[in-house]
């Protein structure tokens, strides 16, 4: 068996562990609605959904209906502007001005920025205009005359290439040099030449009205309401290169892994690491922290480098991971202000890295070995999943942030007892967990960590608007 066939087996073993953590975290949070999409070395391993379209309709939400993955949009607009640069239509290093006329004829510093710096935002332009009310839907996002003032109205804050600063504005722009440069419309070019040749079927460059029923519901945050509203959708008109797509966790999941170096052929490799190379860190003060590409955020999850892009819409979070290197690729979607995209993805990455770590401590156990025990139980001090991860058997704490924060590695004793044998030792290590079963075999409980006793536990059954946070 090949290192690749052996990790693929080993992420195999572990979308069960996957698929019941993230249950359990939509509904510790009360999220509701959750895509979520696995991919390696080019093939979808997993993709489901949890919770609702639309709470209020009762409409389970599914693995093709639409989320707004906002910026997510930057990584399409660089990667349409890679295109033309391939093609020959413009030069990376060709000035905005070029292609955008009124900078010039406005007297904005930008004009003289290129468009790689735009990319890789170090052209010192604003972020979101001096009223960036838009993003609370107090007004329309800006058309291209509103966007041009945006921009023109004191638009660089800093001198081009002085530092990095992330800028919708800036993106926006480059939407105008794409359709400029390729005499098409910024949303049919990147339809015409990303979406399409990828077949991603339920991707889009902004709002689209007659997909209207296969749109999720976005729902307001617990920040500052014990209860969540719903959200509208709106256009982004001239910001849809920095913010206006729409799509699926599947849909990029097969659009990402068109970016994973020597797959698809999309883009050359040359183009690839040209966009996703580090061009700024984020935090002055670490050059290590995470960074920024072109169109590429650029970031490492424990030991793996992994490039993508968070999304945040009125009512969407969003983000998708890469590791260019070896091809995996994981996608989350959640309709909901301050949605646990990010934690999940992460944490989906923490668990696929354990399961491929052939030199992790603790026994090696069969799937038939693992079946005798995995489970969620609970007592009034919390809750523990005993879960295979890889072919290793682990005891995890699915309420914190990272399931993989503080493990307890497990080894078979006998048909019921299992011995705790590596982890934190203010915990039970060296100790054992008993099952307890009833005459056909079914758990009936655990006694385990201080000698406590827990039983089997369930998500419960709740109505739609309950678990979404609603009422």
């Amino acid at each position: 068996m090949t290192d690749t066939e052996a990790t693929r087996d080993a992420y195999r073993t572990t979308l069960p562990t996957i698929r019941d953590w993230v249950a359990y975290k939509v509904w510790q949070l009360r999220v509701p609605g959750v895509q979520v999409a696995i991919g390696y070395r080019g093939e979808e391993l997993f993709s489901e959904a949890w919770g609702h379209a639309d709470v209020e309709a009762g409409r389970r939400l599914t693995t093709t209906d639409l989320f707004r993955i906002a910026s997510h949009s930057k990584t399409f607009t660089a990667t349409a502007l890679l295109l033309l640069a391939e093609r020959g239509v413009l030069r990376l290093d060709d000035t905005v001005g070029t292609y955008v006329p009124a900078l010039v004829e406005g007297g904005s510093p930008i004009a003289d920025a290129t468009v790689r710096e735009l990319m890789e935002m170090g052209a010192g332009v604003i972020r979101d205009g001096h009223d960036g009310d838009y993003w609370s839907l107090a007004r329309p996002f800006p058309d291209e005359d509103e966007l041009l003032a945006l921009v023109l109205d004191r638009g660089q804050k800093v001198p081009t290439g002085s530092s990095f600063n992330y800028s919708n504005l800036g993106y926006s722009l480059l939407g105008l040099v794409i359709a400029a440069a390729s005499g098409r419309s910024y949303n049919d070019f990147v339809r015409q030449e990303i979406v399409e040749p990828l077949g991603l079927r339920n991707t889009g460059p902004d709002w689209d009205p007659s997909r209207e029923d296969d749109f999720v519901v976005g729902y307001s945050g617990f920040h500052v309401a014990r209860h969540r509203q719903r959200v509208a959708h709106v256009d982004t008109r001239a910001m849809a290169a920095a913010t206006g797509f729409h799509g699926t966790a599947s849909d990029l999941v097969r659009y990402f892994s068109a970016h994973v170096l020597g797959q698809g052929d999309l883009l050359s490799d040359h183009s690839k690491r040209l966009a996703q190379r580090k061009s700024w860190s984020a935090t002055e003060d670490d050059p290590a922290a995470r960074g920024y590409g072109a169109g590429f955020i650029v970031d490492r999850i424990g030991g793996r480098e992994v490039r993508g892009h968070s999304g945040g819409f009125p009512g969407h979070i969003t983000q998708s991971l890469f590791d260019p290197e070896s091809g995996l690729v994981v996608s989350v979607m959640t309709s909901a202000a301050a949605g646990p995209a990010t934690l999940l993805a992460t944490g989906i990455i923490h668990l696929l890295d354990a399961a491929a770590d052939t030199g992790a401590p603790g026994a090696v156990v069969t799937a038939e070995q693992a079946a005798r025990f995995t489970g969620r139980y609970a007592n009034p001090w919390g809750v523990t999943d005993i879960a295979r991860v890889g072919d290793r058997l682990l005891a995890i704490d699915p309420s914190g942030p990272d399931p993989m924060e503080s493990p307890t590695r497990l080894e078979v004793v006998d048909q019921d007892t299992l011995r705790m044998t590596h982890g934190n030792r203010f915990g039970s290590v060296d100790e054992d967990i008993v099952v307890a079963r009833d005459a056909d075999g079914t758990v009936t409980g655990i006694r385990g960590s201080g000698g406590m006793s827990e039983e089997p536990w369930t998500i419960p059954d709740e109505a739609p608007e309950v678990a979404a946070g609603l009422a």
